[in-house]
């Protein structure tokens, strides 16, 4: 479906080039963001317990703890201990409190979240595969090297 912005959010009005950009980027953003739901969906799991998976899986089957996943996430905004309490509840993760320093607590990706978060990887990569076949690699490399020129300041 190719919609430009301005049809998209019904203005005639034309848009300075950095809004028109902006409001551009934050649809793609929620396009994105409904179709990545819609593939966790059958996981009951959101995108942001996606990615604590995906955080611990690259530990290296080294536990984490609550800083490093805040650190290391992609939306800063989530609160990273209720998503690993649901996390446990589903049985993909679990917490250990260190005998000796009882505020060190450490998260580690269980057998059964190896397999679910494998399961998922499949349907998020065919769901990004879906969101991206309108570009061919080149066109990727080059929007990558665009978006990287956006700093992000106050990180």
């Amino acid at each position: 479906m190719n919609m430009n912005v301005e049809e998209r959010i019904k203005t005639t009005a034309t848009l300075p080039p950095e809004r028109r950009t902006i409001i551009h980027l934050m649809l793609v953003n929620n396009h994105i963001q409904d179709i990545l739901v819609q593939a966790l969906k059958p996981f009951d799991v959101s995108i942001q317990q996606f990615n604590v998976l995906r955080i611990l899986r690259g530990q290296k089957g080294e536990p984490a703890n609550l800083s490093t996943l805040n650190d290391r996430m992609v939306s800063r905004m989530s609160n990273t201990t209720r998503l690993v309490d649901k996390l446990i509840l589903k049985g993909f993760t679990a917490r250990n409190t260190c005998p000796e320093n009882r505020r060190k607590v450490e998260i580690r990706l269980t057998n059964e979240g190896i397999s679910a978060l494998n399961k998922m990887d499949c349907a998020v990569e065919q769901a990004e595969k879906e969101l991206m076949s309108a570009l061919d690699p080149e066109e990727l490399i080059a929007l990558n090297k665009l978006l990287d020129q956006i700093t992000f300041k106050n990180d």
